[in-house]
């Protein structure tokens, strides 16, 4: 091997690296962000009776939530790169906001402690998809067709209000979101290797955008149903 050869590899290591390392850094400050607004929002009683005693308000936040990561997955290319940085981080704030809710529900220790198995839980199979040598791809295409029937579970399951429901949800939706985390990983890494060696900081720092919101989008929803399994309630 030339040392051409060795310095190229060398130097695509290191951007590599440097990519997923940023993806990582952002999903941190997004979670980070999110679990203060939850925890500030919950403990201030104006905020709570505004969100929660306004009629409608919170399904208004939610379809926000949802609009702005439709437009941020669909638009973000031809977004600035500070635009798509704002964007993302109000959507962290504003998905805090709405998940106030989660300290209002369940005790503090239960809380913790299920952070602390869903963190573990998303490191492992993070790791499988950043080492595994097997496509995920089709594992990601069976997953993705799971979420859509959690959705349209949890939607019926808000006129049935069935508690065994709730709970059967819960645990296809722990499946569902171990198997996107690993796909959206290997997705990630894919995405790492085919950086284009005249790519500008602020095309990288998009993608590192979109790939943070993936994994955080995997992170809170399989905290989410192990909260639903595990959560101890304050009632």
């Amino acid at each position: 091997m030339d040392s051409y050869t060795s310095f190229s590899q060398n130097a695509t290591l290191v951007k590599t690296n440097s990519f997923i390392r940023s993806v990582y850094n952002w999903m941190a400050i997004a979670l980070a962000l999110t679990g203060f607004t939850a925890y500030y929002v919950s403990h201030n009683e104006a905020m709570v009776q505004l969100i929660y005693g306004t009629p409608g308000l919170i399904i208004i936040l939610i379809v926000a939530e949802l609009g702005f990561v439709f437009f941020l997955s669909a638009r973000i290319q031809k977004l600035q790169a500070t635009t798509a940085t704002a964007l993302f981080t109000i959507y962290s704030i504003l998905n805090g906001v709405t998940l106030s809710y989660i300290f209002l529900a369940y005790t503090a220790t239960s809380i913790v402690s299920t952070f602390m198995i869903c963190s573990v839980t998303f490191l492992a199979c993070s790791v499988y998809g950043m080492v595994t040598k097997k496509d995920l791809t089709s594992l990601g295409g069976f997953m993705f067709m799971g979420l859509i029937g959690i959705i349209i579970a949890s939607v019926v399951n808000i006129f049935l209000q069935s508690s065994a429901m709730q709970m059967i949800i819960s645990y296809i939706g722990v499946v569902v979101f171990i198997g996107l985390t690993a796909y959206d990983t290997q997705k990630l890494k894919t995405m790492s290797t085919t950086i284009p060696n005249n790519a500008t900081g602020a095309m990288i720092r998009k993608g590192a955008l979109m790939g943070a919101l993936s994994l955080y989008l995997d992170f809170i929803n399989l905290f989410i149903m192990m909260l639903h399994i595990f959560g101890g309630s304050r009632d």
